[in-house]
C-alpha cells in the first residue's frame, strides 16, 4: 500500500487516525447534550434538537473544533466535561506498533490534527503519544482548519516538507481532499475511525481498517 523507501515525512491524523473516535463521538453526541439539558432544564431530546443544527453549521470551521468556542456558546465548562469521562480516551488497534516502527527508521513524523489545544494536552496525557513525534502541530495554530488548504501552505512554511515523498493518514475525507488540492500525493484513510461503529466502505483513497495494514516494508 505505501512504498516506504519513495517516503521521507509521515503526517497523522489524531482523533479516528491514531485514537478511538467513540470518545470525541459520544462526547459531543451524548455527553454534552445531557449536560446542556440538565443545565436549562431541557430534556435530552430537546437538547439534541438544539444543538445537532449548531454544530452541523460549524463543521469544516475552525469554531467546530475550538473548546473555547463552544464554552462560550452552549455556558459549559467543555475542558473539565471532557476530563470526566477521559477514561474513554483509547488508542486503536496497532497504533503503537506502527509508531514503534516508525519511530527507528530516519522518517519525519508530525501528529497534525485539529484538535484545540486543551484536547490534545488531555489526549497525549492519558495516552503518552507524544514522545513519538517529532513535531504536534494543531490547527488552532495556524487560524485555519486541516479542511482549508491554506492550513497546508502554513504547515509547509513552518515544516518544510516535499509534497511527491510526504504521506498523510487521517479519517476525514474533506481533509483529504484539502491535500489533495493542495498537492499531497501520497494519501491514506480510515474506514474504522470508531471502534463502536461498522467499517465506512471508503471509494476515493486507499483505506487501512488498522495499522498494521502500512508496517510491510517499513
Amino acid at each position: 500500500m505505501v512504498d516506504w523507501e519513495n517516503i521521507n515525512t509521515v503526517l497523522l491524523d489524531m482523533d479516528g487516525t491514531l485514537l478511538d473516535l467513540n470518545f470525541d463521538n459520544h462526547f459531543w453526541k451524548e455527553f454534552v447534550p445531557r449536560r446542556f439539558a440538565e443545565k436549562n432544564n431541557f430534556s435530552f431530546e430537546q437538547a439534541k434538537q438544539q444543538l445537532e443544527p449548531r454544530f452541523k453549521r460549524m463543521e469544516g470551521q475552525l469554531e467546530w473544533y475550538c473548546l473555547d468556542y463552544w464554552s462560550r456558546e452552549l455556558a459549559l465548562d467543555i475542558v473539565g466535561l471532557k476530563a470526566e469521562i477521559s477514561g474513554l480516551i483509547a488508542v486503536l488497534p496497532h497504533v503503537l506498533d506502527f509508531l514503534e516502527k516508525i519511530k527507528h527508521s530516519p522518517k519525519r513524523v508530525l501528529l497534525v490534527t485539529n484538535a484545540h489545544r486543551d484536547s490534545l494536552g488531555l489526549k497525549m496525557e492519558k495516552t503518552c503519544l507524544h514522545s513519538f513525534f517529532d513535531e504536534i502541530i494543531s490547527s488552532h495554530d495556524y487560524g485555519l482548519p486541516k479542511e482549508n488548504p491554506g492550513f497546508w501552505q502554513r504547515l509547509l512554511e513552518q515544516h518544510p516538507f516535499d509534497k511527491q515523498t510526504t504521506l498523510l493518514v487521517d479519517d476525514s475525507l474533506a481533509v483529504l481532499n484539502s491535500a489533495r488540492q493542495f498537492g499531497i500525493t501520497q494519501l491514506i484513510s480510515v474506514s474504522k475511525p470508531d471502534t463502536n461503529m461498522p467499517k465506512k466502505l471508503i471509494a476515493d483513497y486507499p483505506a487501512i481498517e488498522d495499522f498494521r495494514e502500512l508496517m510491510t516494508g517499513l
